[in-house]
């Protein structure tokens, strides 16, 4: 890689996937947008193992524009692979996203910085005219319903790839199986400031759409571990302890039923009752269930001490002066934020940093 730029303010990561005839246009377009802004950038791409002559392209495109760095994969590791890898290998304060495949408008891009200038963490791209077709449509707004209403995080488009991220909330992420889509929640965890806009979703031009029913249901599994993660992380004896519970109420209903039973004509034998073997099974169930939430926590404990991991997130700490007791006076629009520089943003611990104030 050619040409690297020092302490860009901003990073626009592309990521690309056999789409050769879109590359020369869409990075025209982008330069034009980019070199509009008042700030420095660098634009990645992340090349999730093409194999139609794209690799080459931008590989070009990084010898002739120093604002570029390609990050090229051995084969296709997915888009949740290239996403982790766009926010590994760029360097700038603010992080932008958007497919390679033209549909994402890069005019867009300047709204959502105006969202993080405003204050947000996070700026998501809402495709609300979305030009592509009802198989597409219809079952992503389905699995957008369901997230929004399981994460508890208001979105109306996690699948559009165009957003904007202040990098201290996600320079911890690390991403697997569908994961990408969930970044905002992933940022709603340590307290991030999340908007939503509409942008513009054009038509496909170049190539096809890589878009299969299978990931809908994907989707969905990852939500699972993302809500058990999300809610249960530090204290999976609840989520263990709280299902023993039930399942020792169920058996605790099906012995006085056994027994009422027993004291009532015909007077049946109890070990005839089918209700009691499954009284017994839910309470041995249950007992397991609970031993797997001991389990669980000495595991947790042991991953949040051994790497130093804090189980709570500080956004800034505010100190007053020697020999004053005046509070820091309020802005309108709160605290004034500022994104980590180059050396900053996250400790030795891999948490983030806190910005401390004083006075």
């Amino acid at each position: 890689m050619i040409g690297k730029m020092a302490d860009p303010r901003l990073s626009v990561v592309v990521l690309v996937y056999n789409e050769s005839e879109s590359i020369a246009p869409l990075h025209e377009e982008l330069k034009e947008v980019l070199e509009g802004l008042d700030t420095s950038y660098e634009i990645v791409y992340v090349d999730d193992g093409s194999r139609d002559g794209g690799t080459e392209k931008m590989a070009q495109l990084a010898l002739d524009d120093s604002h570029v760095q390609v990050v090229s994969f051995r084969r296709n590791f997915g888009q949740t692979a290239a996403v982790q890898a766009g926010i590994d290998h760029s360097r700038g304060e603010i992080v932008v996203f958007m497919d390679g495949d033209m549909q994402n408008d890069p005019h867009d891009i300047p709204r959502l910085l105006d969202q993080i200038e405003a204050g947000y963490d996070v700026a998501s791209g809402w495709r609300k005219d979305r030009k592509d077709d009802a198989s597409r449509v219809v079952p992503s707004r389905i699995a957008n319903w369901i997230i929004a209403r399981v994460t508890r995080v208001p979105l109306n488009d996690f699948g559009c790839t165009l957003k904007a991220y202040r990098r201290e909330v996600i320079q911890d992420v690390k991403l697997y199986g569908e994961m990408h889509r969930f970044i905002p929640v992933y940022a709603s965890w340590v307290g991030a400031r999340i908007t939503e806009l509409p942008v513009n979703h054009r038509q496909r031009v170049f190539g096809r759409s890589k878009y299969s029913l299978s990931r809908t249901s994907r989707v969905l599994l990852d939500l699972i571990t993302v809500k058990l993660l999300g809610s249960y992380s530090t204290k999976p004896i609840y989520f263990f302890g709280f299902a023993a519970f039930g399942l020792w109420a169920l058996a605790l209903v099906f012995a006085a039923i056994v027994i009422i039973e027993k004291l009532l004509p015909p007077y049946p034998y109890a070990h005839n009752n089918p209700l009691l073997l499954l009284a017994v099974f839910l309470a041995i169930v249950g007992v397991q269930f609970i031993l797997m939430g001991l389990l669980a926590e000495l595991s947790i404990r042991t991953y949040h001490e051994s790497q130093g991991k804090a189980v709570y997130v500080v956004r800034e700490v505010f100190e007053g002066g020697k020999g004053s007791s005046t509070p820091p006076a309020p802005s309108a629009r709160g605290p004034q934020r500022n994104s980590p520089r180059k050396g900053e943003g996250v400790d030795t611990n891999g948490r983030p940093a806190v910005r401390t104030r004083t006075k």
